[in-house]
């Protein structure tokens, strides 16, 4: 943060959560150069906003010195990775950018900071969780020349009953897909369903076929600014998982203990490990926090997805379900199109004062943890 230049007048949470994309960039933009960010625009080619608006990755850079050579700590703070979910992380970001004493701490200990405003715009404009293409970023980031794609062949069994051809189901595709659910087991019908898939493109989870947009667009951030540092956290804001209005800390890193000790060192024990079965999510192949080990291969890595429950979690599926027959089918009758959306936004964003509240703040504990640990003493 410069000395000369200070954050806008801090507004309570609840304000500085957007009601849409368009608004969520204005704001962050605006409170980033108001708290003396470097900011650089990455557009979307070829696609445009839901209100016909120009879609970007924006990045803001809060260097610790004005000299800044790229060799302090890194924090990384991201949104949007799954669209929709960036109504929550673009205002927690906003709320942060106003929070004028952890930004001073942060220059104080010596740590740039980066923020990373909606890396899939797409998704966050039209109120989806995939990306222009349907798919789903934290799949996309894997070494597609080298390995491929992990095959997940029971999704497969799984998809027609996930995303039916019509909407809502009919009644035998429900009590099917309960029958499955049943037959199975939750444990692995949530990992067949969720885990990435590269069967189906109209499906979920879809991992695609090559690196996304998004995918190359970070990887470019992070070499421009991760290339000389030895120390990077990152705190990746996800919703839609968990108790509503828990922020459950993820371990986002490799699935190594060294590297889940690193993690509890900055933010506790209570961070936890999908492969060790003890997340609200499943482990995931290809997630955008991954991208680190490949771009900034020198650096020591922490890093956390934190996750805010929103709605139970059959509601957030069917969300989903709907999301992806209605994007299936462009032409379905506009009160169910909108109907639908709104279902998206429901389950991915809890429009109350408390739960803003909630999330902003323990978004703020993260950053406070990440700043503590990494700066200098």
């Amino acid at each position: 943060m410069s000395a000369h230049v200070m954050p806008l007048q801090a507004p309570p949470p609840a304000h500085c959560f957007p009601a849409d994309y368009a608004q969520g960039r204005a704001r962050f933009l605006e409170a980033a150069i108001a708290a003396g960010a470097t900011l650089t625009h990455h557009v979307l080619p070829g696609h445009r906003g839901r209100q016909g608006e120009e879609l970007a990755l924006d990045a803001a850079l809060l260097p610790a010195r004005a000299d800044a050579d790229g060799r302090a700590p890194l924090l990384i703070v991201s949104s949007g990775v799954h669209g929709v979910e960036g109504l929550c992380g673009s205002g927690c970001q906003q709320h942060l950018l106003h929070d004028a004493e952890l930004l001073a701490l942060a220059w104080a200990r010596g740590v740039d900071v980066l923020m990373l405003h909606a890396i899939n715009p797409h998704g966050f404009s039209h109120l989806r969780r995939g990306n222009e293409d349907n798919v789903d970023l934290n799949r996309n980031c894997i070494d597609f020349n080298a390995s491929g794609v992990t095959p997940n062949p029971g999704y497969a069994t799984l998809h027609p009953l996930l995303v039916p051809p019509s909407w809502p189901p009919a009644p035998e595709i429900a009590r099917a897909l309960n029958d499955t659910i049943h037959r199975l087991g939750v444990a692995a019908f949530r990992r067949a369903a969720t885990a990435g898939q590269a069967t189906h493109p109209d499906g979920l989870f879809h991992s695609g076929h090559a690196p996304s947009w998004s995918n190359r667009t970070v990887r470019s951030l992070l070499r421009a600014h991760g290339a000389q540092r030895t120390e990077v956290a990152w705190v990746d804001l996800h919703t839609g998982l968990g108790p509503r209005g828990h922020g459950e800390k993820i371990h986002a890193g490799r699935t190594e203990q060294a590297d889940l000790m690193r993690g509890r060192r900055l933010w506790g024990a209570d961070v936890v490990a999908a492969w060790e079965g003890q997340s609200a999510s499943e482990q995931v192949r290809g997630p955008v926090v991954s991208c680190i080990y490949d771009e900034c291969p020198q650096a020591d890595v922490a890093a956390v997805a934190l996750e805010f429950g929103t709605v139970p979690y059959d509601t957030f599926l069917d969300a989903l379900r709907a999301d992806q027959w209605l994007h299936n089918h462009p032409n379905a009758p506009a009160d169910l199109a909108a109907s639908i959306r709104q279902g998206m936004k429901d389950a991915f964003y809890v429009d109350a004062d408390d739960w803003r509240g909630m999330v902003a703040a323990q978004a703020r504990v993260a950053v406070l943890q990440a700043c503590l640990g990494l700066g200098r003493r």
